[in-house]
């Protein structure tokens, strides 16, 4: 995770401070570039603890293409009581979504939606299936894309997507996946984007027969939030441990058949978590 702690740091060093959105002025650059060789090690954050259940549990819920805060919920904790939170409640509950809200837990139509049920003159295109069908049957396609910004649709979403656009691309019987992040919060977000799309290049590659090679990165503004100046100093203070590796389950062989009990990090050293607010 050098790269990802190289980069941390120089934008704390040499970014602008600007205002932002949710009223929290940060410090950003703009146009940055991480790569991830998966031989490497599972890309998981280990100068802090990466909240690993909750990475696995919210791609499972994107590809399950869903927009129910309450679902995520229970494929993380296995119920929807509400007791329960998940990195998505405060969304679901914030001021200027709830008016919008069709049901408790609505979040729109996010991520999921967008990759499995985009709409189309009346059609709904399931982007996630087609680019696996192209990765199995025209690997050499330069068009094995994932789109999440859907600009008729920013107005129908809890949160616009940050993470955009993914692309995959075979050579010499791997795969790599690289993916572009609109908005990019450096301490919070990123090492979880960064898990987190590793994670399904690796469920990508073992459905279709391929070993995975690189998650890309491309960040366009990247910035680290003023108030969580003191929590990204603790964490360059810190020395790595090892990458850990991660499991998945071999028998299967279907991008929609993977369950929490499918995916494991193994060999998971860390230093101990390092608590920040989330801006909503």
């Amino acid at each position: 995770m050098k790269q990802y702690l190289d980069a941390l740091g120089h934008v704390l060093e040499n970014g602008t401070d600007k205002e932002s959105r949710t009223g929290i002025s940060t410090r950003a650059l703009f146009g940055m570039q991480l790569r991830f060789d998966m031989e490497d090690g599972f890309p998981a954050i280990t100068t802090k603890k990466l909240a690993w259940n909750s990475v696995a549990s919210e791609l499972l819920w994107f590809i399950e293409g869903s927009n129910d805060e309450r679902r995520l919920a229970e494929i993380l904790y296995g119920t929807r009581d509400e007791s329960k939170k998940t990195i998505w409640t405060a969304n679901a509950e914030s001021g200027y979504w709830k008016p919008k809200a069709k049901f408790k837990g609505d979040l729109g139509r996010i991520y999921g939606v967008q990759w499995r049920k985009w709409k189309s003159d009346e059609k709904e295109i399931d982007q996630l299936a087609e680019a696996v069908r192209m990765i199995k049957e025209n690997p050499t396609s330069r068009r094995i894309i994932v789109n999440a910004w859907n600009p008729g649709e920013i107005g129908m979403m809890a949160l616009p997507p940050c993470h955009t656009f993914f692309q995959f691309f075979v050579a010499d019987n791997k795969l790599s996946l690289q993916m572009y992040q609109r908005s990019c919060d450096m301490f919070l977000g990123v090492p979880f984007n960064i898990a987190s799309y590793s994670l399904l290049l690796h469920m990508a590659a073992q459905v279709t027969n391929l070993k995975p090679f690189e998650f890309v990165h491309t960040l366009g503004d990247a910035h680290i939030y003023h108030n969580h100046f003191a929590q990204v100093k603790e964490q360059l203070s810190r020395k790595p441990f090892p990458l850990p590796k991660l499991w998945l389950n071999p028998e299967i062989k279907n991008i929609d058949d993977f369950k929490m009990g499918d995916i494991k990090l193994e060999n998971y050293q860390y230093h101990p978590p390092i608590k920040a607010e989330m801006a909503v």
